[in-house]
């Protein structure tokens, strides 16, 4: 084994002994290396079976690159017992030990969509209406419950409200309907195979099997998965675990970074190694990235080290408006691109990518979208572009038939409405109110539950359609700006050099450059965790900033907007909270146009901000100030 490549602590983790033993591993400090080198330690040095280890990870990519790693120092003809994901190892236990929990070894596994269109005819057998009641909604208060090991009885039994009364008989009916075809849904695979493992004459010949765990991404288990790693270290305990609290985003899946600390009580005699050299990052971009996620109190955080240079500082670019940002970000990201250097541009939301992509389509310049469809071509966007493009010409059949799929009635409706409005308004409306009506007249939003994640985003879409909408004259002007932008999407993607992606989708990632755009208070940190989360919700964004920054290699910049369009009309923006916890020794500001800066040219500064929603704080940027922020400050972000 390559140990040279390894460096002091790294070495420590790879070769500890029996037992238990928790990595902290921090933003690029090499923890895939060191559960590969583990593994090959193991096997080429402690002489395990290989079929002895099992190597858990969360996605099969992650899987399939350390498996190749691993065979390329050494055990390039062996197998290890096991190597995948938690929901691959649980299918597994299934099929040899189901029938002792009630589940038929010949099962069928329910993705997504299988689980929503079984949810939908268990809530039309109910007379529950699932325009009203989404699918998505109970489906993710069952798979929040079924992560955190409550069973459907009791759930049954601590209903106290009619909702959730409700809501038990759903889930019976749900539960009852996969046993009838013989399915089990992705978290039936975590659920039933805890179940397996609680059997102690399996638990003992499974351990027998498997006698040394490593796990990877610890900080994103939620409670099943905690258990099964329990169960599977057995009575030897020679369990690894590889994870770092700074970097867990994934909550809203039922991920719980606090498993790191029950980890450390399950285990008395643990031994904990940290990882704090980075060989991503220069310094400039670890200590900026440090300085926000430190401001988090309810878990540790590793001050990581570069093993690079310096490096610069990180780039604060004011912008105008949402324009003015898009202009000078996509002009530095292709001057990169002209080096042949790669960049990412992140952002928070989803909607957030079509100022980016007019820009960048408009420039001709190629690019890449990641973890999501470009924003003419999701389908609400596409929906309420129909209704516009009917209007505008009632004998377009394309039009027409998307909107009667929508729904006969709604497509009644906006005939009817479409009937009553005057012909000098279909010619000279503005698209932006034209629009507003068209979703008022056919309760267009009345399919969306803004409680469901992913009918959240879709209203963000929306909203950020009606804001492009507004900037029109007329309405052929935004349809023709809209088809052309379509059009152009067909693109070269091979000598595509910019990426666009949100930061969830980063995580893992690593770019020379990195932008973190949209910097503002109600879009990052996200408006929800601010007014119905608490301290938790707000760490959390916190610790999806420090995971944006730290996707940076050499060069990072961070921009916010004066003032940005949003739902209603164009408002003034407030500075992320975030930016005011970089001090100014790590920061190179750069500001936008010349309208954007005060009469005496002064730099902005942003002397402070609030630690939690509600504080007396005050915020200064420029010539204008928040003081004694309340809710209403953030109305009209609130309505995104």
């Amino acid at each position: 084994m390559e140990e040279n490549l390894l460096n002091e602590e790294q070495r420590k983790a790879v070769s500890f002994g029996e037992g238990p033993l928790l990595v902290l591993a921090g933003a690029g400090s090499g923890k895939t290396r060191v559960l590969t080198h583990r593994a090959a330690w193991l096997i080429n040095e402690r002489g395990v079976a290989p079929e002895k280890i099992a190597l858990l990870t969360f996605t099969n990519k992650a899987a399939g690159e350390m498996k190749e790693r691993i065979k390329r120092m050494g055990v390039s003809n062996i197998e290890l017992g096991f190597s995948g994901t938690f929901h691959t190892l649980c299918a597994k236990l299934l099929r040899n030990y189901g029938m002792n929990v009630g589940v038929n070894p010949n099962f069928v596994i329910f993705d997504s969509d299988d689980s929503e269109s079984t949810m939908k005819e268990v809530l039309k057998s109910m007379s529950i209406d699932p325009k009203q009641n989404k699918p998505g909604m109970f489906l993710a208060i069952i798979s929040k419950m079924k992560n955190d090991l409550v069973s459907e009885k009791e759930a049954e039994g601590k209903a106290r409200d009619y909702f959730f009364r409700q809501l038990t008989k759903v889930w019976r009916a749900y539960q009852e309907k996969l046993n009838r075809n013989n399915a089990v849904d992705f978290d039936d695979l975590l659920v039933k195979a805890v179940e397996v493992l609680k059997i102690e004459r399996i638990r003992k010949e499974v351990n027998a099997k498997l006698e040394w765990i490593l796990v990877d991404e610890y900080q994103d288990t939620n409670k099943a998965q905690f258990a099964l790693t329990k169960y599977l270290a057995g009575e030897k305990r020679n369990i690894t675990a590889v994870g770092d609290a700074a970097q867990a985003i994934y909550s809203f899946r039922g991920a719980d970074y606090r498993n790191l600390k029950l980890f450390e009580e399950t285990y008395p005699e643990l031994i904990t190694v940290g990882l704090p050299k980075n060989y991503r990052s220069t310094q400039f971009i670890l200590d900026a990235a440090y300085s926000v996620v430190s401001n988090n109190v309810n878990h540790p955080t590793l001050k990581l080290s570069a093993e690079r240079e310096m490096g610069k500082k990180v780039n604060l670019f004011e912008a105008m408006d949402e324009r003015d940002e898009a202009k000078y970000i996509v002009d530095a990201a292709k001057k990169i691109g002209d080096r042949n250097e790669e960049s990412a541009i992140l952002y928070r939301t989803n909607a957030q990518s079509r100022a980016f992509e007019d820009e960048l389509l408009r420039r001709d310049i190629p690019y890449k979208l990641i973890g999501g469809l470009r924003f003419y071509n999701r389908a609400e966007v596409k929906d309420l572009v129909a209704y516009l493009r009917l209007l505008h010409n009632p004998k377009e059949e394309i039009s027409r038939t998307r909107i009667e799929k929508i729904g006969k009635r709604k497509a009644g409706a906006f005939d009817e409405w479409l009937g009553k409005l005057p012909e000098k308004k279909k010619a000279e409306g503005r698209p932006g109110q034209l629009l507003e009506d068209i979703i008022n007249v056919t309760n267009y939003l009345e399919k969306f539950d803004e409680r469901d994640e992913e009918d959240a985003a879709r209203i963000e879409n929306i909203n950020e359609l009606l804001a492009v909408a507004s900037e029109y004259e007329n309405v052929s002007g935004f349809l023709e700006s809209a088809a052309l932008s379509e059009a152009e999407i067909k693109q070269k993607k091979s000598n595509a050099k910019i990426t666009l992606m949100t930061v969830h989708a980063a995580k893992g990632l690593e770019f020379l450059h990195v932008f973190v755009v949209g910097l503002e208070e109600g879009l990052f940190p996200h408006s929800r965790s601010i007014f119905e989360g608490g301290k938790e919700e707000i760490e959390e964004e916190r610790r999806l900033m420090y995971v944006a920054m730290t996707r940076a290699k050499e060069n990072l910049t961070l921009s916010f907007a004066r003032s940005r369009l949003s739902y209603g009309g164009r408002h003034t923006s407030i500075p992320s909270r975030f930016l005011a916890e970089i001090p100014e020794e790590y920061i190179q500001r750069t500001q936008g146009t010349k309208n954007s800066r005060n009469q005496d040219g002064e730099d902005s500064r942003i002397k402070d901000t609030f630690d939690e929603f509600g504080e007396k704080k005050r915020i200064i940027v420029q010539d204008w100030e928040v003081e004694e922020a309340t809710k209403d400050d953030f109305a009209d972000i609130d309505n995104w």
